[in-house]
């Protein structure tokens, strides 16, 4: 076990009809004008954007609104933000949407005081002391950027995606209705699913295995996670397996399933070349790519992966052969993703073989042209980087 802090001041709000509290949180937070930041239609569609305007109209909150986020969160709508919040005094911005638009609000955050360009944060050439306060209505549970200092956006000047974690960026609360969510696709249901897991996942598979605490709570969520995917499917309108999801999205990134360990996050950074180059979503390009991660660097720890097999993915143990456990739970994952519609390698990703160059140039950007290792469990060269996108080809 690792010594550790852990910090997660974001205040959760949690339930039916809990946005109709919006106007009196902002205020409570020191909010006098908010940028209104959003995705695309559905926010629109749903009516929660007008009501979210209706509520800050009736409570005194001045608001602009800025729409257009879209998945894998784009530098230029930041800049973009970046520009209206200074043009109309903005102090407090609220994202009305999943972790796409918290990201973006995060990064519109870092720059408005900052005099430079936001991406430097994102580059490590500037640490933000300060940023604008942060706050969200949360539609869809996934990326878990409600409750975390992590953000994620994409340059396109060269389809590079890069995250950037900082605790001053936590929002200051998190409005959760899970109704909010009964009109997600099913595909985008079983996406953030898969991300809420591999959250946890990036930090369950440590050589830090002395934390039985936080290993039984990352156990549970995981199966919880796997217990409440076919129930949604199934029925979009389940409060009871929506609200499990929702909250199991903020566990699973505020840190809580993490306290004791260094974790791996290789899977991720593998992941965020997927969705730079090809624009698929995270969560699905998580699926393609831990199984071959997996297969790759079980051996490292074998006993951690039998754990898995045994406590998540309920495979029996043979304790004859333990390898043979390990690979069990591996392949069970994998059943459980082909289950919900996701998929376990790149062709069904993006329904072609990715090609030689393609996975020369992801590595190129996943090493930062040669120079970094990824991960924790098995640290990760470039050739070893080159060797996991081959097995998931």
């Amino acid at each position: 076990m690792v010594d550790f802090n852990y910090y997660a001041p974001t205040e959760v709000v949690f339930g039916k009809d809990s946005e109709e509290q919006v106007a009196g949180l902002v205020k409570k937070y020191g909010g006098t004008k908010v940028l209104i930041h959003y995705g695309g239609k559905s926010a629109i569609k749903s009516g929660l954007l007008d009501k979210v305007e209706r509520l800050f109209k009736e409570g005194g909150v001045q608001y602009v609104t800025l729409g257009g986020v879209v998945p894998n969160p784009r530098l230029s709508k930041v800049h973009e933000g970046i520009e209206l919040c200074r043009k109309e005094k903005v102090d407090f911005i609220l994202a009305v949407g999943g972790g796409s638009v918290i990201d973006s609000s995060k990064a519109i955050a870092y720059g408005v005081p900052y005099d430079g360009e936001v991406w430097d944060v994102y580059m490590r050439m500037y640490t933000p002391e300060t940023c604008l306060p942060v706050a969200s209505v949360l539609t869809i549970p996934a990326a878990g950027s409600e409750m975390s200092e992590s953000s994620v956006i994409t340059n396109e000047d060269g389809d590079v995606k890069i995250g950037y974690s900082n605790n001053i960026s936590r929002p200051k609360f998190a409005i959760m209705n899970p109704e909010r969510t009964y009109t997600l696709p099913p595909y985008q249901t079983a996406a953030g699913i898969t991300d809420i897991m591999m959250h946890t996942m990036e930090r369950y598979f440590s050589h830090d295995d002395d934390m039985n605490l936080t290993d039984a709570v990352a156990e549970a969520l995981l199966r919880t996670m796997i217990e409440c995917a076919p129930e949604v499917l199934k029925d979009p309108t389940n409060y009871r397996y929506r609200a499990q999801i929702m909250w199991g999205g903020s566990i699973a990134h505020n840190d809580l399933t993490g306290c004791g360990r260094v974790g791996d996050w290789a899977t991720h950074q593998l992941e965020h070349e997927l969705s730079g180059m090809f624009d698929v979503t995270h969560g699905a390009g998580l699926a393609a790519v831990w199984p071959s991660w997996a297969r790759y660097v079980y051996k490292c720890n074998v006993s951690r992966f039998v754990r898995f097999a045994v406590n998540v993915m309920g495979v029996e143990n043979d304790f004859t052969d333990p390898e043979g456990t390990a690979i069990r739970g591996i392949e069970a994952m994998e059943r459980f993703y082909h289950s919900i519609g996701m998929p376990i390698n790149i062709h069904e990703l993006i329904g072609r073989e990715v090609t030689d160059a393609e996975i020369k140039e992801m590595v190129r950007k996943c090493s930062h042209d040669g120079k970094d290792t990824q991960g924790q469990f098995k640290v990760l060269a470039p050739a070893d980087q080159e060797a996991i996108y081959r097995l998931a080809k």
